[in-house]
C-alpha cells in the first residue's frame, strides 16, 4: 500500500517489517548508529530483534574486510522472532563493508553507500579490480550514492571542528538519513548526544548538527523518491523497554538480591562477552549489591563463593575460557554445597577462539566440566528479554537447594536485543530464605550438624559464620553424612556422590511445552538457548506452506523436564539444530535412547531461519513420503 504526501513527489510505502544493516570499519561507529535506530523503533512501539557482529580488535586494521563491524535490525508491527535472514537495506560505509555484506542483501534491495571513501586504494585493499559503483555489478539493486562524509564535512565547516573531527561524525549523517526514510523520531536521539558528550558540548552539537544534516538530505534531494513506514506493534499492554540479553541478566540478578532480603556479591574478572555484566551491576550499589573486579577469573570466583559463605548471594560471571578457570572453585562450591551463581556467556572457541563471535559450545562444559561427581544444575535463556526471569530462576534453585548453578547465555543473546515488558514486583517469586540459627544434630547432642538435609529439597542448612552454636567445618575434602567431619570411609563417599546427584536429580523444573496448532505433527524441532528465535520463524515458514511441524524449547538442561522423554518418543522424527557440534543431541540420544537428527553450525554467526527452513521441509517431506 503506498499513499502520496501531500505537495511532495516523495511516495510513503506502507511496511509490515524491514531489516536494516549498517556496515562500516569499527571505527566507523556502527554499533553506536544501530543502537540509536533501535532506541528509536522501540520508543516508536515496534517489535524489533538486533545483531551486533564486530572484531575482536579494539581497532581492527581499517578499510580491510576482518576490521569490518555491522548492526543489522529487524523491526516489524508484528511478534518477531529473529534480526532477520537478509538486510532490506544495507547501509555500506566503505568498499571493505561492501564486499563483506553484499551478499546478503537480495536483488532489489536498496544499497546506500558512502562514496567517499571508495577511492583505488580502499578498492585494491579489499580486492576490487574496479569500481563497483561504476562498473555495473550492481545493477540488481537500488543503489543510492551519497557523500556521506563530503556532506558531513561541509554541514559542520561553521563549527570550526578540524576534517578529521567533522568525518568522526558521518555515521550520524547515516542515522539521520535513515531516520527520514523510515520516519523515525528525532528528539530522542539528539537528546542521547547532548547527553553522551555533555562534558564535549561541541562534540555533541556536531553530532546533532550531522544527524539533522543527514535527516535534511533525504528531505531535499531527489534521489529518493520512496519513503517508508512501519506501524507500532500490537503488544501485549504495559510498559516497555529496549533490553540486551546482559542488562537483562543484571536486572534479574538485581531483582533476586532484592527478592531473597540478600546482599548480592559479583565476583568477576572482565572477559568478552559477558563484561557488561559488571559494568551495569556496579551502578546498582543502592540495591544491595557489591561488584568486584578480581585480579584474575579464580579469585573472582572464589570471592563469590566465599560471599555466599557468608550470606549473600554470590554471582560471578564470565565465557567459557573463565569457566575452565574457575572450575575447581565451582567444585568446591558442589562439595560445600552453598548456594552460586556462575553465568556463562558462550563465544566462539576453543581457547581465545571468536571472542565477539556467538555459538553454543559450552553445554558439555556446564554438565561435565569439573573433576569427579560434581553435578550441578544447568539453564539457558532463549532471548535478551528471558535473561532477566532466567536469572531469577537460576537464583531460585541456588538459594532453595543449596548449589552452583550454571546459567549458559551466549553472544548473540548477551549483545543482542528486543522489546522487555517490565514486570511489577507482585509478578516476581519470593526468593527469601532461612538461616540455620539453632543446633540440629538428630541425636540430641546440642551440636549443629551441618549436613543434615531438608527431606523434600535435600538442601543442607545454611549457616552465616559467627553464628553463637553453629561451629562447623567447612572445606573441599568429603564431609562425613550429617555431621560434615572429614571422612575417607568409602561407603560415606558413596552414599555423598550419590545424594549430591539425587538433590540436582530432585529439582523441580516445569515439564516442556509443544507448539503444535495441528495437533498431529510427525516432526518435532528441539532447541536450547538461542537458537529459540531461528527454529521459532523457520517453524512458522513451513507450516504456511502448508506442512505440520512442532517445536519445544529447553530452559533446563540439567535436570531435563520430567516429561522430556515421553515427548521425545511422541514423533517419528525429533530434529535438534545447535550452535555446536551436536552435544544436546549426544546427551538425548544417551539418556533416552531416541536417535534424534542433529544439525550443526559453528560459523560464529547464528541459524538464519531460511536455511533451517529447508531443514525441516527436507525431513517433514521424508517422513510423510
Amino acid at each position: 500500500m503506498s499513499v502520496s504526501t501531500p505537495g511532495r513527489e516523495t511516495e510513503i510505502r506502507k511496511l509490515d517489517r524491514v531489516v536494516i544493516r549498517f556496515a562500516g570499519d569499527s571505527g566507523d561507529g556502527m554499533q553506536l548508529t544501530g543502537d540509536r535506530f533501535t532506541s528509536e523503533a522501540a520508543a516508536f512501539g515496534n517489535d524489533l530483534a538486533t545483531l551486533p557482529n564486530f572484531p575482536a580488535e579494539i581497532r581492527a586494521p581499517a578499510g580491510t574486510l576482518p576490521g569490518v563491524s555491522s548492526f543489522q535490525l529487524h523491526f516489524a508491527d508484528y511478534d518477531i522472532l529473529t534480526p532477520g535472514d537478509r538486510p532490506d537495506v544495507l547501509v555500506a560505509m566503505n568498499p571493505a563493508a561492501l564486499k563483506a555484506n553484499i551478499a546478503d542483501l537480495p536483488p532489489g534491495g536498496i544499497l546506500i553507500v558512502n562514496t567517499d571513501e571508495f577511492s583505488k586504494r580502499a578498492l585494491s585493499k579489499v580486492g576490487y579490480g574496479s569500481d563497483p559503483l561504476e562498473d555495473g555489478s550492481l545493477e540488481e539493486f537500488q543503489v543510492h550514492k551519497v557523500a556521506m562524509a563530503t556532506l558531513t564535512r561541509a554541514a559542520l565547516e561553521p563549527t570550526g571542528l578540524s576534517k578529521k573531527d567533522a568525518e568522526r561524525s558521518k555515521n550520524m549523517f547515516a542515522l539521520g538519513l535513515l531516520s527520514w526514510m523510515y520516519h523515525r523520531p528525532t528528539e530522542g536521539t539528539e537528546r542521547f548526544l547532548r547527553e553522551k558528550f555533555a562534558k564535549q558540548p561541541d562534540i555533541a552539537e556536531a553530532n546533532v548538527l550531522a544527524f539533522r544534516t543527514g535527516w535534511n538530505y533525504g528531505e531535499t534531494t531527489e534521489a529518493f523518491a520512496v519513503t517508508y513506514e512501519v506501524a507500532p506493534a500490537k503488544l501485549n499492554a504495559g510498559t516497555y523497554r529496549q533490553i540486551t540479553g546482559n542488562t537483562a541478566l543484571a536486572y534479574g540478578i538485581v531483582a533476586a538480591g532484592q527478592r531473597s532480603e540478600l546482599p548480592v556479591f559479583l565476583g568477576t574478572y572482565p572477559i568478552t562477552p559477558a563484561s557488561d555484566i559488571l559494568h551495569e551491576l556496579s551502578k546498582h550499589k543502592n540495591f544491595g549489591v557489591t561488584t568486584f573486579q578480581a585480579e584474575d577469573e579464580i579469585a573472582a570466583v572464589g570471592a563469590a563463593l566465599g560471599a555466599s559463605y557468608g550470606g549473600a548471594l554470590g554471582v560471578t560471571t564470565t565465557s567459557g575460557p573463565g569457566v575452565a578457570l574457575k572450575s575447581e572453585t565451582i567444585g568446591l562450591a558442589v562439595m560445600t554445597e552453598l548456594p552460586l551463581l556462575v553465568v556463562a556467556v558462550q563465544r566462539g572457541g576453543p581457547s581465545t577462539g571468536l571472542p565477539t563471535k556467538t555459538e553454543q559450545a559450552d553445554l558439555l562444559q556446564a554438565m561435565f566440566g569439573r573433576n569427579g561427581e560434581a553435578p550441578l544444575p544447568v539453564i539457558a535463556p532463549s532471548t535478551p528479554a528471558d535473561c532477566f526471569a532466567a536469572a531469577l530462576e537460576a537464583a531460585k534453585i541456588a538459594l532453595t537447594y543449596r548449589t552452583p548453578v550454571m546459567l549458559l547465555s551466549d553472544g548473540y543473546i548477551a549483545n543482542g536485543s528486543e522489546p522487555w515488558l517490565i514486570p511489577t514486583t507482585a509478578d516476581l517469586p519470593d526468593l527469601r530464605v532461612e538461616f540455620a540459627s539453632e543446633p540440629n544434630a538428630p541425636d540430641g547432642s546440642g551440636e549443629f550438624w551441618p549436613y543434615v538435609r531438608d527431606p523434600e529439597t535435600l538442601a543442607r542448612p545454611w549457616a552465616v559464620p559467627g553464628t553463637k552454636g553453629l561451629e562447623h567445618r567447612i572445606g573441599g575434602l568429603e564431609k562425613a553424612d550429617g555431621k560434615g567431619n572429614i571422612s575417607y570411609d568409602p561407603d560415606n563417599h558413596d552414599k555423598m556422590v550419590r545424594l549430591r546427584q539425587a538433590k540436582i536429580d530432585g529439582v523441580v523444573v516445569p515439564d516442556i511445552e509443544v507448539e503444535d496448532p495441528s495437533g498431529s505433527a510427525d516432526v518435532l524441532v528441539l532447541g536450547w538457548g538461542s537458537t529459540y528465535g531461528p527454529i521459532g520463524a523457520a517453524c512458522r515458514r513451513v507450516r504456511r506452506q502448508g506442512m505440520k511441524i512442532a517445536h519445544a524449547h529447553l530452559r533446563h538442561l540439567n535436570p531435563f523436564p520430567g516429561n522430556l522423554g515421553e515427548v521425545l518418543r511422541g514423533y517419528r522424527k525429533v530434529v535438534v539444530p545447535e550452535m555446536n557440534l551436536g552435544q544436546l543431541a549426544l546427551l538425548l540420544r544417551a539418556k533416552y535412547l531416541v536417535d534424534v537428527i542433529s544439525r550443526t553450525k559453528v560459523s560464529g554467526l547464528p541459524y538464519k531461519a531460511e536455511e533451517l527452513q529447508d531443514v525441516f521441509i527436507e525431513i517433514v517431506q521424508g517422513v510423510q513420503a
